[in-house]
C-alpha cells in the first residue's frame, strides 16, 4: 500500500490535471474549513463528525482557528510553544525552492506540520483526542500555508514588520493579508463560501518538478506570490488598485486550500 503522502501526491497530481484556495483570520480559516466540509466524503463527514462531537459541533469551521487561539489559554501555554514554528516557513530571501534542511530545521515548519498531524489523524490506532486534536491542526495548517505571507522570503517576519496604510489608518502587510483584503467583500465566512463555492471546482497548479510532497508544492506557490511583483505596494500605501489586483489572488488561494484540504481529509479519514 502506498504511503499517504505518496498517495496524496499522486491524487492531486491528477486533479491538477482536472478541468475546472497566524495566517488568514478567523473569517479566511473558516472559509477554507467550511470549503472543504462542502466536499468531503462520506466515510470522512461521519468520521469529522464523530471526532468533533465533543466540541458540540459537526463543522470544521468551528475548530478552524482553534490552534491560533490557544496562544491565549495559560492551560495550553506548553502546546502553543510546540507547535507556533508550525504555522509557517521562512524561505531564504529570493529563493522559493524548498531545501528542508535549509527551510524547516528540526522539522520546526508549517510543511512538517501538516505532515506530523496527517500522520496521527490518518491512524486509527491513536487515542480520539489525540485525533482530534491533529484534525483541528490539519484544518488549520493547510489554511495557514496557503496565505502567501506564511511562507515569504523575505526579512520581514512574513510582513508583519512592513507597514502600511490601509484604509486610512497604519497596518502591516501580514494582517492585510489575513483579513484586511477579505473583510473589503463584506461578507460573513459562511456567505463568502458559499459565493466562492458556487464559482465551481477551483483548478489547481501543476506539480512543480522535482518535488515529490504536496505540502512543500503549496508552500512553493505561496513565497512566489510574495515574490510576484507588486505584491508588496509602492509607497507602503494600499489603495483600491491593489485590492482590485490582489483580492482575486487570495480568494484563490481560499479556494485552493479549500479543495486540497477536503482531498487531504478524504484520503486521511477513508474506510
Amino acid at each position: 500500500m502506498l504511503p499517504l503522502r505518496r498517495l496524496l501526491t499522486a491524487v492531486l497530481a491528477g486533479l491538477a490535471l482536472a478541468p475546472a484556495a497566524q495566517a488568514w483570520g478567523p473569517l479566511g480559516h473558516s472559509i477554507v474549513a467550511e470549503l472543504a466540509q462542502r466536499h468531503l466524503s462520506p466515510a470522512a463527514e461521519a468520521e469529522v463528525e464523530r471526532l468533533l462531537a465533543p466540541e458540540h459541533t459537526t463543522r470544521l469551521a468551528d475548530v478552524a482557528s482553534w490552534p491560533d487561539q490557544i496562544q491565549d489559554d495559560p492551560a495550553l501555554a506548553a502546546l502553543w510553544k510546540q507547535t507556533r514554528a508550525l504555522h509557517y516557513i521562512d524561505f531564504v530571501h529570493g529563493d522559493c525552492d524548498y531545501v528542508p534542511p535549509r527551510d524547516c530545521k528540526g522539522d520546526k515548519c508549517v510543511v512538517a506540520g501538516i505532515e506530523h498531524y496527517v500522520r496521527i489523524l490518518a491512524d486509527r490506532g491513536q487515542p480520539d483526542a489525540a485525533r482530534r486534536e491533529a484534525l483541528k491542526f490539519v484544518v488549520h495548517f493547510v489554511g495557514d500555508v496557503h496565505q502567501p505571507l506564511h511562507a515569504g522570503s523575505r526579512d520581514d517576519k512574513g510582513g508583519n514588520t512592513y507597514q502600511v496604510q490601509f484604509q486610512g489608518k497604519g497596518s502591516n502587510l501580514h494582517r492585510v493579508w489575513d483579513s484586511g483584503l477579505l473583510s473589503t467583500r463584506g461578507l460573513d465566512w459562511r456567505a463568502y463560501a458559499a459565493e466562492l463555492d458556487a464559482r465551481g471546482p477551483v483548478p489547481l497548479p501543476p506539480p512543480i518538478a522535482p518535488l515529490d510532497d504536496p505540502y512543500a508544492q503549496w508552500a512553493e506557490e505561496s513565497c512566489r506570490i510574495t515574490a510576484a511583483p507588486g505584491f508588496y505596494p509602492d509607497g507602503h500605501v494600499i489603495g483600491q488598485a491593489y485590492v482590485d489586483a490582489e483580492l482575486p489572488t487570495a480568494e484563490l488561494r481560499l479556494r485552493e486550500a479549500g479543495r486540497r484540504l477536503a482531498e487531504v481529509l478524504n484520503l486521511a479519514l477513508a474506510r
